[in-house]
């Protein structure tokens, strides 16, 4: 007759304090997202899921807990999906169901997603890539989700540019060229300025699952910044992305604060209590380190600002 194992897991901790996040990170699925009249987008998606540990129990039992995680992400894979938040959050909300001694279940996944796009000039078909961030948080009071992109850019810094612009104004003095031409010239003719590669993460975290179409928020984190990049460039597509960024400098600073005026004009419906957490980081191009910038706010603060009402009247 076998011995019956004694659940260690189960057993109180030396130190009883309570533990936030217990869980995998690293798991590997497959997510199979409808779409109406078109075919089915599949993703690898890599997820991370835990749930919280009480301080009276010593552990969650990872190996049976894995047994838990892997039907639970499975089920959730399997049920028809039209949005990567709706499968976090069923995910999520299975798994509180299983778990006995948590209060809170939490899914997180990031996929990379192929586009197909077309270059801006040479008009010849090519693939992008973004990231997609999607979450869930199931608790007895209900379900957060949250969807967001992370995606790749181009900046050109406005301090350089206007640096080359007063050198350019006073080489063009020199050579007799007139006040109003070298003014014509430089508002037609950006100069140059470094440049870097960009990198923009925007998340939508609400009750629910946030009104927010994927392919808008990946339009809206790449327009923030000073120039969409593609994975294809003929020449004449190089010197319209080139021209255009120059065109178009931003510091990292104006990345986050135009994505903030994408999200308020491309999602109108979105709850004022939505959170959304907008971050910018730049590969700097003429110094060993990065530029980032961030802001984290509910949607009803940023159209409040973005509206004027918050800002002091000058005296």
């Amino acid at each position: 007759m076998s011995q019956q194992l004694p659940d260690v897991q189960a057993a109180q901790p030396d130190v009883t304090v309570g533990l936030n996040r217990v869980g995998v990170t690293g798991v590997e699925k497959l997510v199979e997202l409808d779409r109406p009249d078109a075919r089915p987008i599949v993703l690898m998606a890599e997820f991370e899921v835990f749930v919280d540990l009480p301080s009276w129990r010593k552990g969650a039992d990872m190996s049976r807990n894995m047994e838990v995680i892997d039907e639970t992400l499975e089920a959730a894979v399997a049920e028809p999906a039209y949005r990567v938040e709706d499968v976090c959050g069923d995910a999520a909300e299975r798994l509180l169901e299983k778990h006995e001694y948590t209060t809170e279940a939490t899914v997180e996944m990031e996929a990379e997603l192929v586009t197909r796009e077309r270059t801006p000039e040479s008009d010849r078909p090519t693939q992008g890539t973004a990231t997609i961030i999607a979450g869930a948080c199931a608790t007895d009071e209900g379900t957060t989700a949250e969807v967001g992109t992370r995606v790749t850019g181009m900046t050109v810094c406005p301090c350089s540019q206007g640096m080359s612009a007063s050198r350019a104004r006073e080489t063009l003095a020199d050579l007799g060229v007139d006040d109003e031409t070298t003014a014509a010239f430089l508002d037609r003719v950006p100069q140059a300025g470094h440049s870097q590669r960009g990198h923009a993460t925007l998340r939508i975290e609400s009750d629910g699952a946030p009104e927010a179409d994927l392919d808008e928020l990946i339009d809206v984190a790449r327009e923030s910044m000073s120039a969409r990049i593609y994975n294809l460039a003929k020449r004449p597509d190089e010197d319209y992305m080139t021209e255009h960024a120059h065109a178009n400098a931003k510091f990292v600073e104006d990345c986050v604060r135009d994505m903030a005026e994408g999200v308020v004009r491309a999602f109108p419906d979105l709850p004022d209590d939505a959170v959304v957490t907008m971050k910018q980081s730049n590969d700097e191009s003429i110094h060993q380190h990065n530029a980032h910038a961030e802001r984290v706010a509910e949607v009803r603060t940023l159209r409040e600002e973005l509206d004027g009402t918050d800002v002091p009247a000058d005296d």
